[in-house]
């Protein structure tokens, strides 16, 4: 199974990365097993998210902006005035925006964020 290594980024991926890289300085982990357990982190963070996750979220923003025109994601609804799109880019087949004053929403709740970023990559190109 192929996997994006963005979710090394994470919070809980660079936590993953500080301790493995203490382990590795330490000597009580070889360089080539904290290389085998990030790749599995890779595929476990991929495989749960595939699986485990079932919560569908609405994100409001400023911009009526045509998600399909760009070919992301269409869980990214864009709708009524409620903030703004401060940053967009798409690079290497990976989209990246910067939200700020966004309003996310999913069946149970509803949640005001100052700035979040997206990064969006097609899983089609993990089969290839």
């Amino acid at each position: 199974m192929a996997t994006f290594e963005l979710y090394r980024r994470s919070t809980i991926g660079m936590c993953l990365t500080e301790t493995l890289d203490e382990m590795v300085q330490n000597g009580t982990l070889s360089p080539e097993l904290a290389i085998q357990v990030l790749v599995q982190f890779d595929k476990s963070m991929t495989e749960a998210l595939e699986t485990q996750v079932k919560s569908k979220v609405t994100i409001k923003q400023y911009e009526h902006w045509n998600v399909k025109s760009v070919g992301i994601l269409t869980c990214l609804c864009f709708g009524p005035p409620q903030g703004h799109l401060h940053t967009y880019r798409f690079c290497d087949n990976v989209w990246t925006f910067i939200l700020q004053d966004a309003l996310f929403k999913n069946e149970e709740c509803q949640e005001n964020v100052g700035q979040v970023k997206i990064v969006a990559c097609d899983s089609k190109l993990l089969t290839q």
